[in-house]
């Protein structure tokens, strides 16, 4: 989620508090709604986008029953829907979900089959090709959610059909996502991090570099083994679909991630990716004009690319608008902040404990919260700074600790913002090609997840790229 804005639409206001019947209680029992029908879908092996927003329907009608004042509580749900992170994600979606529908029309999915075929690169060398090219595409852009609605529709479909195992090709382009969100400096995560705990851009993502590089590096392990055991298609069937002319659909990727790193706004790198993409499918000859739209032949039927792109990301945006409300009504009602006030009482006693801390209180704060940026907002100011340099941990140190913790556990959740995008994404994907489709569940076999927080870990207890606030601090500070 790339969005250089740190304002903090989720501060909690005691003077403006949410009163719930049950106190804190009450306030949960519309996340306890959401997450309860979520399961409820998933193990029946009914879920998916559309099919959960039932679920938030139905959280925010229960948290209304639960509301003393019954005003506030709409105009809490709708501060929700018109969170102003949330608009910018629901926009970067529209145009990248058009962006994906052409990257198929001008055959990236055939040069990359043509590519697999030519290098060998089939099973889990292409899961780890996907993985690599998810993590170079969001560390350029800084959006985890730009990156799986861009490369989902084009890696998915080419790497079963290369005989890539379905799940762990889903999971490991979501692993990829993550790597970006957590290290880029356009990230949104990595701006606020920085932004809280008053650190440099560059000290921070240097000193985070080992961390999640290492990360990335023991990802490939469970890659390599798990990531084949698919059936490669009959040479003669791939054959027949193999075009090397869709290779230059790279192109359209290539501009969206040097106006990314230039700074410019994501969606204005995907507008300028749209119409490049648009350009190229049309000088190779594998898209007309009237393809991308077009007046249809009776009142019903789609007006062409441009209609597909966005009715494909329609079901992600509604799901991800009701989360975002029931997420407004988690922090007005107080719940957040209960959860920050019950973390001070346990304060640390050692450098080892206080880092230990950040991490898990880090992590509770991201489970509810749809966005991990505000979930960073409320714990970074409020308790990672003060328990930070009460040892005197460096500023970057504190910024790590908090930014690989949100971006560790919030990509494996099925009702966070990233997972709900990389779900529609890869759904749209198998329908349009007739391919299996894993559970939203797989995502907690995302690989970066479980290796970025043992690096995490291994950092903690054995003081690894720990870093003081002063040259004398190491020795003053409270040992592990």
């Amino acid at each position: 989620m790339a969005n250089q804005e740190v304002e903090n639409s989720y501060e909690f206001d005691a003077s403006k508090k949410l009163d719930m019947y049950g106190g804190i209680l009450g306030g949960l029992i519309p996340l306890f709604v959401l997450i309860g029908i979520l399961v409820w879908l998933s193990v029946a092996e009914r879920g998916g986008t559309q099919a959960f927003w039932a679920g938030g329907w139905l959280a925010i009608v229960a948290g209304l029953l639960f509301a003393k004042n019954k005003f506030e509580y709409c105009q809490a749900v709708l501060r929700g829907l018109g969170d102003k992170n949330g608009i910018v994600i629901v926009t970067a979606w529209l145009f990248a979900g058009v962006f994906g529908q052409l990257m198929v029309a001008g055959g990236l999915v055939e040069g990359l089959l043509w590519f697999g075929m030519e290098a060998g690169a089939t099973g889990a060398i292409f899961v780890l090709v996907s993985f690599l090219a998810a993590m170079m595409f969001s560390l350029g852009t800084g959006t985890s959610t730009g990156t799986v609605l861009a490369l989902m529709p084009v890696l998915y479909p080419a790497g079963i059909f290369l005989g890539a195992n379905p799940a762990m090709l889903g999971a490991t382009i979501l692993a990829g996502a993550a790597f970006g969100d957590n290290l880029a400096p356009v990230s949104d995560t990595t701006i606020v991090s920085a932004f809280t705990q008053e650190a440099t851009m560059k000290d921070v993502v240097r000193s985070r570099a080992p961390l999640s590089l290492t990360a990335a590096a023991l990802a490939v392990i469970p890659i390599m083994i798990f990531g084949g055991g698919g059936t490669v298609s009959n040479l003669p069937e791939i054959a027949a679909t193999v075009d090397p002319r869709g290779l230059l659909m790279l192109a359209s990727f290539a501009v969206v991630v040097v106006l990314a790193l230039k700074g410019r706004h994501i969606v204005e790198s995907l507008i300028w990716g749209n119409i490049c993409a648009a350009i190229i499918a049309m000088l190779t000859g594998k898209m007309v004009p009237s393809v991308l739209f077009h007046i249809p032949a009776q009142r019903g039927e789609s007006t062409g690319l441009i209609e597909k792109g966005i009715s494909g990301v329609t079901g992600a945006i509604i799901f991800a608008l009701l989360v975002l409300a029931v997420t407004q009504i988690l922090v007005e009602s107080g719940v957040m902040n209960s959860i920050l006030k019950w973390a001070e009482k346990t304060i640390a006693k050692t450098v080892r404990q206080a880092e230990l801390s950040i991490i898990f209180v880090t992590i509770i704060a991201s489970i509810p919260i749809a966005a991990n940026a505000p979930a960073e907002l409320l714990v970074g100011p409020s308790f990672v700074k003060p328990i930070g340099k009460k040892f005197n941990l460096a500023p970057a140190r504190r910024a790590n600790l908090m930014d690989c913790a949100v971006c560790s556990m919030f990509f494996t959740l099925p009702w966070h913002i990233c997972v709900i995008v990389w779900y529609g994404a890869m759904s749209s994907a198998a329908q349009a090609f007739n391919l299996p489709l894993p559970s939203i569940w797989t995502a907690l076999m995302n690989p970066y997840n479980w290796t970025l927080l043992a690096v995490l870990f291994f950092s903690v207890f054995t003081g690894w790229n720990r870093k003081y606030e002063t040259p004398a601090a190491s020795k003053n500070s409270v040992q592990a």
